[in-house]
């Protein structure tokens, strides 16, 4: 077993717990208006569950990869609409939801590390497996 599988789902498991916090977060600060800010805390249970069980159980190590990737490409592209207002935020300019922009943001970054992370997971079982 390569050494890079388990230390990809010990950071899945990482990532999962931040996004679970960001979205409590987001939920708070917005005065628990918004129960759409609390769609990273979904994706962050389910990349948590996927790599718990990756982690765990090495038969399936290759399933929850491809399970976080799936995750990972439907949260960038979900908070892609966000990176209009992020922009803005950063260059001085103002939007309507600030919480919602910043939380957007954080979710597309962290998404593209769980990309890279099951890719690479995927891509060392591959060359471990192939003859």
């Amino acid at each position: 077993m390569s050494s890079s599988r388990p230390s990809a789902f010990i950071l899945g498991i990482v990532l999962g717990i931040a996004l679970v916090v960001l979205g409590v977060g987001a939920y708070t600060l917005s005065d628990f208006v918004s129960i759409t800010a609390l769609i990273p805390a979904f994706f962050g249970v389910l990349v948590a569950i996927l790599s718990v069980a990756g982690y765990r159980q090495t038969d399936r190590q290759r399933l929850a990869a491809y399970g976080i990737g799936l995750l990972a490409v439907l949260g960038v592209a979900g908070s892609t609409r966000g990176i209009p207002d992020l922009i803005a935020l950063l260059t001085g300019g103002t939007v309507d939801s600030p919480i919602a922009a910043v939380s957007q943001g954080v979710m597309i970054a962290v998404c593209l590390v769980l990309l890279v992370a099951a890719v690479q997971v995927i891509r060392d079982q591959r060359t471990t497996t192939s003859p």
